[in-house]
């Protein structure tokens, strides 16, 4: 069997504290794949930046970036600046970066722990990011090394941990709590998504995973659901084709969920804010 060679990262960048002008860093969480995280993020971040703030979006994501495809980016590469940092690509309003602008289309990333470090790392301190009333972080599924080097390079205002409703989700998303707990970083809400499924023909509303489950759990953790977000084909049509519903129809049902959780997320981040300026 052949060894397995491991991608190289990009050469050392120009390194300074680019995240003293981001007022908050938030990131969006789950404990196993295919529960929407990346769509909420792509599509929360867009209602943030309508709300007026100045948002960035990190796709830390290492081994499964998808926020380029859903932000219509994926064509981009970062430009370096004259002081050896990099410049963010922009989209919708947002200021983005993703280890899928660095990496081939295709490519499949093995990277260890230490490796997984650095890139965060540079992400975080080698982006020129500029002034932020938000980065969003959309995290890998799971408790692994990214969850982990996160907790230790950056100060989080907090967690948002997005489920479905079934068991076999909750059970999962439990550990990604905990781990969150262990490392001191607040969990500043769930989000429930792929709620319900409403019957675009009869109107008809259809909890196909299960209902309510959000809710039980975030009572469970000491936290609250701050959006349920149901099943709409334009959620999911708008990610496949780099145009997310949110920025193309505001207005739409499918855009609501997403701009109630961002108006919520305001207001939870204006209170975490005041608690660290106490001291509590």
């Amino acid at each position: 069997m052949e060894p397995v060679t491991e991608t190289k990262p990009q050469a050392p960048l120009a390194r300074t504290n680019n995240l003293e002008r981001v007022k908050n860093i938030i990131a969006v969480a789950s404990g196993k794949g295919g529960v929407g995280k990346s769509t909420v993020s792509a599509n929360l971040a867009i209602a943030l930046q309508q709300s007026g703030a100045r948002v960035g979006l990190l796709d830390a994501d290492i081994y499964g970036p998808s926020i380029p495809l859903m932000l219509g980016a994926t064509n981009s590469h970062p430009t370096p600046t004259e002081d050896g940092q990099i410049s963010p690509i922009e989209n919708y309003g947002i200021k983005l970066m993703s280890v899928g602008f660095v990496v081939p289309t295709g490519q499949a990333v093995v990277w260890r722990g230490p490796m997984i470090h650095k890139i965060l790392s540079d992400f975080f301190h080698a982006v020129n990011w500029g002034e932020l009333d938000y980065l969003i972080v959309d995290l890998p599924p799971g408790t692994g090394d990214a969850q982990l080097s996160l907790s230790q390079l950056i100060p989080l205002t907090g967690a948002i941990i997005v489920t479905t409703p079934q068991a076999v989700a909750l059970s999962d998303v439990e550990k990604a709590v905990d781990m969150f707990k262990m490392v001191n970083i607040p969990i500043l809400g769930v989000i429930e998504n792929m709620s319900t499924f409403i019957c675009p023909h009869c109107e008809k509303e259809t909890a196909i995973f299960s209902k309510g489950g959000g809710k039980l759990a975030a009572q469970r953790w000491g936290a609250s659901v701050i959006g349920e977000i149901p099943l709409y084909p334009e959620i999911r049509e708008g990610g496949d084709v780099g145009k997310p519903v949110v920025a193309i129809d505001p207005t739409a049902n499918a855009s609501l969920p997403f701009i109630e959780v961002a108006k919520n997320l305001i207001n939870i981040a204006k209170l975490a804010s005041a608690l660290r300026i106490k001291g509590i």
